[in-house]
């Protein structure tokens, strides 16, 4: 059964979507920035600050419904200026294990939400339940 979840740590979206959609085998994370988040503001405008602070709100939101950042297989990574990515990728690669890296999509955003340099959106596999009749 698919659920519509709105964080509720979260502001409520200004826009028609849901922070998280779940269903039996995915995990699907609306785009984040920090813009989003209550302790965001100190990290506006630092590039690898946006990128630790989001990328531990995205993992929250997946330990939160039984999952962890191990069962991500693709990210979307919008930045507004894409020579920031070395500073992205240095942050970014710790949050997994080396050579277990989702796929992944970069581009050039310029004018993110809320001002911030990094928006990321994510998807994960969902661990199967077993089946009550086993």
């Amino acid at each position: 059964m698919t659920q519509f979840i709105n964080d509720p740590t979260l502001p409520k979206p200004d826009f028609p979507g849901s922070h998280m959609v779940i269903d039996d085998h995915y995990a699907f994370i609306s785009g984040l920035t920090v813009a989003d988040l209550s302790n965001g503001d100190v990290a506006r405008g630092d590039v690898k600050e946006e990128t630790r602070l989001v990328m531990r709100e995205l993992e929250r939101m997946l330990v939160q419904e039984g999952g962890s950042l191990a069962d991500v297989v693709r990210v979307d990574v919008h930045l507004a200026d894409l020579k920031q990515i070395s500073a992205l990728d240095s942050v970014y690669a710790d949050f997994f294990e080396p050579g277990r890296y989702p796929a992944r999509t970069c581009t050039e955003s310029p004018h993110i939400c809320g001002g911030s340099q990094v928006e990321i959106t994510l998807m994960a596999k969902r661990a199967r339940k077993a089946s009550p009749d086993k």
